[in-house]
C-alpha cells in the first residue's frame, strides 16, 4: 500500500471544514480517500542510540 501526504494551507478554518468534509471518504484511482487535520508532532522523547539514518545490511551485491 502506497501512501502519501498532502498538507494545504487553507485561508479559513471554513475553508478547511468544507475541504475535509467534500474529500473525506471520496474515491481517488478506485481507493477511499482519508483526510483529515494535520495535528502538531508529538515529542516522544529519545529512546536511545540509533544508527544516523542508516538501517541497511550488508551482504553481497545481486545486480
Amino acid at each position: 500500500m502506497t501512501a502519501s501526504l498532502y498538507l494545504p494551507q487553507m485561508g479559513t478554518d471554513a475553508e478547511e471544514a468544507a475541504a475535509i468534509d467534500g474529500l473525506d471518504g471520496a474515491e481517488w484511482m478506485g481507493r477511499g480517500l482519508k483526510v483529515n487535520k494535520a495535528k502538531p508532532k508529538e515529542d516522544r522523547g529519545s529512546s536511545g542510540g540509533g544508527r544516523g539514518g542508516y538501517a541497511g545490511g550488508g551482504g553481497r551485491n545481486r545486480y
